[in-house]
């Protein structure tokens, strides 16, 4: 187990600093230790006061980690003055601590400043040179690098000034863009870029905290800094996607969601066999189109097709007998799970799909069962799109809910040259998906 020590400040709400840390490098399997620098009286609103730790205890927290337990890695957090950021920079220096992570704490989510402008020249004169990693977000970067940061060219640039500073690593964070969340990491040479969904969750109190906890464990544990990255990346969305709605202001992102997705593996892939043993005793093969069907049911937070379950083989028919030949596993199906991830960026709720076949027929039943219904047509499809693998169903699912308020029962379109037509059914589980199904051919005539 790899030891991991921040060094930090002590959010008494537990969404940041120190508990952040310290939940995050736990279930990423690491030994967490802390040197409290700060204690804070913060809740999800806002800080209601800080008071600083003498700075010979924090030295003091330091050593005694350091010179009997030892630490594979360390990342900082809350450092507050100048002289704090001196002695951190001193004893890791001290004690050779080869991989440091700084997150250039200076504001907190409710506007609240933590780092003082005496101390941002410290940091970037006795930190930033012992940092393996630096993870600034936009205003951090705007602060380090001395120009506003506020699109993908800009933070190319600020990530060359910062690392001009000593850093062999910079990550600047762009969550504070207004479309998708996107990542930069130079190594001084090279720019690799890391995306992720943009979530709409206002449960994102600790989320620099989290994400560079995770990062220095992960590399402590020898992943390489790309693929820590990326790996840091899919935990801190997952957190934020199922961040916790605690307190009245901005509630703490979820670094126990990492747990989960191992955990309701299980009762994911329970709930579409349960769902299929329902839809395999009706005589529903009518439903079934000529690409046959599939059925898919994501991981709570799921951000690609390997977190959505469905049948390997897809679902096929005799006659009026629906068959499915073989159990659902994950990563089965691209297609349902395009479908079903794009519909959960609108509601995170909606997480299972069901493909069925298009006709008037089929279409005059859902509106005969009730079912809420949207489409788009293919036609339409930007050529860009349609030179991207794979891209047409998520483009579609995206254009069919536009305008909407809520992720209708049913999406269809009506084909192309080469495209069969395709009825889609939603729902928020497998069963409800079923339901709506058999309700669609029980109303066919």
């Amino acid at each position: 187990m790899k030891r991991i020590l921040t060094i930090a400040g002590s959010d008494s709400g537990g969404g940041a600093g120190i508990q952040a840390d310290l939940k995050a490098i736990t279930v990423l399997g690491g030994y967490g230790m802390s040197a409290i620098t700060a204690l804070t009286a913060q809740n999800t609103v806002g800080v209601h006061g800080i008071h600083p730790v003498p700075v010979g205890f924090i030295r003091s927290q330091i050593e005694a980690v350091l010179s009997d337990i030892g630490a594979d890695a360390a990342k900082t957090g809350m450092l507050a003055t100048p002289e704090i950021v001196s002695t951190v920079a001193e004893e890791l220096k001290r004690f050779g601590v080869g991989i440091v992570v700084v997150d250039p704490v200076m504001v907190a989510k409710s506007g609240d400043r933590l780092l003082s402008e005496e101390a941002r020249a410290t940091l970037k004169e006795k930190l930033l040179p012992l940092a393996f990693l630096v993870t600034p977000n936009l205003p951090e970067a705007s602060e380090l690098c001395g120009f506003p940061v506020t699109d993908l060219e800009g933070m190319k640039e600020a990530a060359r000034v910062i690392h001009s500073l000593g850093p062999r690593h910079v990550l600047v964070k762009g969550g504070h863009l207004e479309k998708e969340a996107v990542d930069f990491l130079f190594d001084g040479e090279r720019f690799e870029r890391f995306d992720a969904p943009r979530l709409s969750s206002r449960n994102t109190h600790g989320t620099g905290c989290t994400y560079s906890a995770a990062l220095a464990t992960l590399l402590a544990q020898g992943l390489a800094v790309r693929e820590a990255v990326r790996e840091a990346k899919r935990f801190i969305t997952r957190a934020i996607a199922l961040g916790l709605e605690i307190g009245s202001g901005h509630g703490p992102t979820n670094p126990y969601a990492h747990v989960l997705r191992f955990k309701e593996r299980e009762e994911v892939l329970a709930a579409v066999e349960k769902a299929l043993v329902r839809i395999v005793s009706e005589p529903l093969g009518r439903l079934i189109p000529e690409v046959r069907s599939n059925l898919g049911y994501a991981l709570p937070g799921a951000m690609d097709f390997s977190e959505v379950a469905a049948v390997p083989g897809r679902i096929t028919q005799a006659g009026e007998r629906i068959i499915v030949s073989r159990p659902p596993g994950f990563g089965a199906s691209r297609h349902i799970a395009r479908v079903i991830l794009t519909a959960m960026k609108k509601d995170p709720e909606m997480r299972s799909a069901m493909n069925v076949r298009y006709s008037a027929e089929v279409l005059s039943a859902c509106r005969a069962a009730g079912l809420r219904i949207a489409s788009f047509d293919r036609r339409e499809e930007p050529k860009e799109v349609k030179e991207r693998e794979g891209s047409t169903l998520e483009w579609g699912t995206q254009k069919a809910l536009q305008g909407m308020k809520e992720v209708p029962d049913v999406i269809y379109d009506e084909g192309d040259v080469g495209k069969e037509p395709m009825i889609r059914v939603l729902g928020k589980d497998p069963m409800a998906v079923i339901e709506k199904v058999i309700h669609i051919g029980r109303a066919i005539p």
